[in-house]
């Protein structure tokens, strides 16, 4: 940690701060169910489209034995769990998912 950071440096940070949804994916007991691939296929192709619609902010598969993937999602809780319960693999337990209610910072990205 090389940059000193300010108390005012942290409260107008923190006044920028909105609302969005964190979707907690792990590998369910379907995991390896019949047609589990072309599930996931499914999965895949409607999480990238959420991505490309401006409703997942940022996608984060995960290569783990026990974790599936996070997402940051730009809606409300309530609007993520009901559009996650509808994902293909989690109506078939392939994954389960949780969504946490959450804060963070418009414009923040990821190194290119």
């Amino acid at each position: 940690m090389n940059t000193t950071v300010t108390d005012e440096q942290i409260r107008d940070l923190a006044e920028t701060a909105k609302p969005y949804s964190l979707a907690v994916l792990r590998w369910g007991p379907q995991r390896h169910m019949d047609r589990a691939e072309a599930t996931e296929l499914e999965h895949q192709r409607r999480m990238v489209s959420l991505r490309a619609d401006g409703v997942i902010a940022i996608l984060c598969p995960i290569a783990s034995a026990t974790l599936a993937g996070v997402a940051v999602m730009n809606v409300p809780i309530e609007e993520a769990e009901e559009i996650m319960d509808a994902d293909p693999c989690v109506r078939t337990r392939m994954i389960l998912c949780e969504v946490y209610s959450c804060h963070s910072f418009p414009g923040d990205t990821l190194p290119a």
